[in-house]
């Protein structure tokens, strides 16, 4: 694949998979497969009910919906290839299309923590200032910051791969990995890579620490205007419009931040551990997020209990 003599580059990557569990591929594709018809389902279902029930036409739902159409693109661009990895063995990536996977996984990941910082703060413009809700989060609103988080998305993730473009690659094409992660690209290639590291750890570093940031005064105003609350039942039930955003939070950024300081710091963690979760990092929150709002939020639920009844009543007719 790569001539050390001519210094040709190479055209394609090799993806292991997961490095030591190679034995187990066909059977990791099980729970891939899963997990990925789970998210499609999952997220069709969540659009479809905020498309056709009016009552849910409302801020907070068409985050709900923004973030549903992320999700499926997310792990769309990630599971196809792990179970051709995995079942198929079709494991050669050509460099391009390496670079564009790439590049949409590292973006979409970027608008799913932005959708979750603008659904932070419906929440507390719902809690603390209730009386300007409807004024303050305007369909226009709305639309701004989905763009918002779409372009700042785009344009942070957009020099790393035509910083990689510039990087020459001769010998080195084995990628330990199930996709085509950023680091993993970076460390194959046969010259000084500082710039791509350190640009790609500063984009994780302040995109983690402002939404975290965001998110955390999010919650600490709604705290102090939940518990200045004199009834107890409404201190229950303004919490309680919260559970389905702080359990989304936890999917999405334990697994994160785990695949983060593993990948940096971690020199002991396996490498198998450590693809293990980064590939749970893309697949889990995808499936998940719409099991928890479904749950957690009884118009959707509602919602989607009438359907199914009403579809088993007219195919019972």
């Amino acid at each position: 694949m790569a001539d050390n003599a001519t210094h040709s580059y190479i055209s394609s990557f090799f993806l292991v998979g997961i490095p030591g569990l190679q034995a187990f591929h066909c059977w990791i594709g099980i729970p891939v497969c899963l997990l990925f018809a789970l998210a499609l389902l999952g997220n069709s279902v969540i659009i479809i009910t905020i498309k056709v029930e009016p009552s849910l036409h409302q801020p907070v739902y068409f985050f709900l919906c923004m973030l549903a159409v992320n999700d499926m693109a997310l792990v769309s661009s990630t599971a196809p290839k792990m179970l051709g990895i995995f079942w198929l063995d079709a494991h050669k990536f050509d460099f391009s299309i390496c670079l564009a996977q790439m590049y949409f996984i590292h973006t979409f990941c970027i608008i799913e923590s932005a959708l979750l910082v603008a659904m932070a703060f419906d929440r507390y413009v719902a809690i603390c200032i209730p009386l300007r809700y409807t004024t303050i989060l305007t369909t226009p609103m709305v639309t701004k910051l989905g763009l918002a988080g779409v372009i700042r998305a785009t344009f942070m993730v957009l020099p790393c791969p035509l910083l990689i473009k510039r990087l020459p690659y001769y010998t080195k094409y084995v990628i330990n990995h199930a996709y085509c992660e950023h680091m993993a690209v970076v460390k194959l290639a046969s010259a000084n890579t500082l710039i791509n590291r350190a640009y790609g750890i500063s984009v994780a570093l302040s995109v983690m620490v402002l939404d975290l940031g965001l998110i955390a005064t999010s919650y600490i105003k709604i705290l102090q205007a939940v518990f200045r609350l004199s009834s107890q039942n409404a201190r229950s039930k303004a919490l309680g419009t919260c559970a389905a955003h702080v359990c989304t939070l936890l999917v999405f950024y334990t697994p994160a931040l785990f695949s983060f300081l593993t990948h940096r710091i971690g020199k002991k963690v396996p490498p198998s551990i450590h693809i293990i979760f980064a590939s749970l990092y893309l697949l889990v929150p995808p499936t998940v997020n719409p099991l928890v709002y479904g749950v957690k939020t009884k118009q959707i639920r509602d919602r989607v209990v009438s359907l199914f009844l009403s579809n088993k009543i007219i195919s019972g007719n």
